[in-house]
């Protein structure tokens, strides 16, 4: 019954708002009909001052985790200085689910918000997001890369050396370790399962293991595993070469509803950019310690890539998808309860 009435409350908030008429937009790429692109940032344009919102109250929340309330908490210094920033009270919302995120900011609910990688794409397109920062430090964003290992001896140079070799792959629904290699590698000149053997190894650190004993030739990892197995001296630092390495991945992203007026969403990247992450806030986010600038369509090209090659459409279509992916997470977790 829940699943039903999330997908229905789903459907009428993907109706609510009124599109666009055809003639006032020349480019809206993959935005829905209800937003404009004409600068093609591939980001939704903010509304005009006739139509904008300059709320009293602005709502904010951070991408559904097991327990909201540690978020809830951690952000706690950041809104204050929001409301200095804007002049505007800031409340937190706590969202259910990343399909009801999106819906909030849709339908008007939400004007502030931190998405996850995926959602983001969702987010972006059919409900008017504007990303603009990922939490980061001074060098750049926080994220993790792609890499491929080798064994140090190996006479495997790049990625075309891998033709005919026992490559471990860590599992079908792994980013790293399996669904960005199948998005990227054929556009280096190399197709898993046709140019290279896969084999699952369960996990990222099965697959570096594996490679360390000789098991397997090569490995796809992320590389934040293979650097904390590094430091942990689960791995010998000399044991093995990394022969390739992907753009960023980045992990979650900070960003407004085109929705807001203008003088406000300004305020808004100007409190991003400018605050600096307390103590505490910089220990819940892995030593993070600020907000660190980006694009959409630059930083989430690569998220957008393997998003395209594994079938993933950021409509309403593939919103629904993930709502009824989620819910029956949630179903399962429940059960097991």
């Amino acid at each position: 019954m829940k699943k039903i009435l999330l997908l229905a409350a789903m459907a009428f908030l993907l109706a609510s708002v009124p599109a666009f008429a055809a003639d006032d937009c020349t480019n809206r790429g993959g935005l829905d009909m209800n937003y404009c692109d004409e600068d093609r940032d591939l980001v939704a344009d903010l509304a005009s001052a006739d139509e904008c919102k300059d709320p009293s109250t602005l709502v904010f929340t951070y991408t559904p985790v097991e327990d909201p309330a540690v978020y809830k908490d951690a952000f706690a210094d950041f809104q204050e200085y929001l409301e200095e920033a804007t002049g505007k009270r800031v409340i937190y919302y706590t969202v259910q689910s990343n399909a009801a995120e999106v819906e909030a900011m849709r339908s008007g609910k939400l004007h502030i918000a931190g998405f996850s990688t995926g959602p983001t794409g969702f987010a972006v397109n059919l409900a008017g997001y504007v990303p603009m920062a990922v939490k980061g430090y001074p060098e750049g964003f926080q994220g993790y890369n792609l890499i491929v290992v080798v064994p140090q001896d190996s006479p495997i140079q790049s990625l075309a050396d891998l033709k005919g070799k026992k490559v471990a792959h860590t599992s079908a629904s792994s980013n790293s370790g399996n669904l960005a290699p199948r998005a990227i590698f054929p556009k280096e000149g190399i197709t898993p399962d046709k140019d290279y053997t896969v084999v699952y190894s369960g996990k990222h650190d099965q697959s570096i293991l594996g490679v360390v004993h000789g098991d397997y030739d090569a490995a796809p990892v992320a590389s934040d595993v293979y650097d904390r197995m590094v430091a942990a001296g689960r791995v010998k630092p000399d044991a093995l070469r990394v022969i390739y390495r992907s753009p960023k991945f980045p992990t979650s992203s900070f960003g407004y509803s085109n929705q807001l007026c203008a003088p406000l969403a300004q305020k808004i990247v100007g409190a991003f950019s400018t605050y600096r992450f307390p103590a505490e806030m910089q220990k819940a986010f892995k030593g993070a310690d600020r907000f660190y600038p980006i694009t959409y369509k630059a930083d989430w090209k690569v998220i957008r890539d393997i998003a395209d090659a594994t079938g993933t459409s950021y409509n309403a279509d593939g919103l629904k998808k993930m709502a009824a992916k989620e819910a029956a997470k949630k179903a399962k977790k429940a059960k097991k309860k």
